[in-house]
């Protein structure tokens, strides 16, 4: 069973639905006991990065969420905000981020004719095709993206997949039995289903 962390942030419902829809076993939980026997863990997010980090701070489930995930070894995919959570901090907010990759968030840069945020589908490139996650992906493989911020590994051996707005970043990551992805995998139809079986089936 996958849990889906309620922390009263994220489009929850929708990642719930892109599961099902794929024939996965998952659930919408804030219940620590719930998380303990999940197979796998997924971190949703939107809004603001100080916003996504105070109220999962406080719903008091950082502590099981980081046993199972950073000891257990239990498979995380964050989405979006939930994404850049994982790394150490972000341009938006003052907040630290829960360090569990070596990540920055940074902000776009000013560039003529570049509407930020990032919003709508873009085509990625895939750079380690050995990566679980990329199952049944390849180099046409597009998602929806709406962000102002974009992830920065520090380890470019972290890069899952790459995409271009103004310049180069890192659409998602990879690390160990950790990804996150900055685009919405429920909002990107057959590719987006395509990447939620991947992750189930690591689960």
């Amino acid at each position: 069973m996958i849990a889906i962390i309620d922390y009263n942030i994220g489009n929850l419902g929708a990642v719930a639905n892109m599961f099902t829809r794929i024939g996965a076993n998952c659930e919408i939980t804030c219940d620590p006991q719930i998380i303990r026997q999940a197979s796998g863990i997924v971190l949703p997010g939107n809004g603001s990065f100080d916003a996504c980090m105070g109220a999962f701070l406080n719903s008091g489930l950082q502590a099981v969420v980081e046993q199972q995930v950073t000891v257990a070894g239990v498979p995380l995919l964050g989405i979006c905000v939930g994404a850049q959570m994982l790394g150490i901090s972000s341009e938006e907010g003052k907040l630290p981020g829960l360090g569990w990759l070596k990540i920055k968030t940074r902000r776009f840069p000013e560039i003529k004719d570049l509407r930020v945020p990032h919003m709508g589908w873009t085509n990625i490139k895939v750079r380690k095709f050995s990566d679980a996650l990329c199952k049944a992906l390849d180099q046409n493989s597009r998602f929806y993206f709406v962000h102002s911020f974009y992830l920065e590994p520090l380890d470019e051996e972290d890069i899952l997949f790459e995409a271009h707005y103004g310049i180069d970043f890192a659409a998602a990551v990879s690390h160990n039995n950790i990804w996150g992805v900055q685009f919405h995998p429920e909002k990107s139809h057959r590719f987006g289903k395509q990447l939620l079986a991947a992750f189930a089936d690591v689960c």
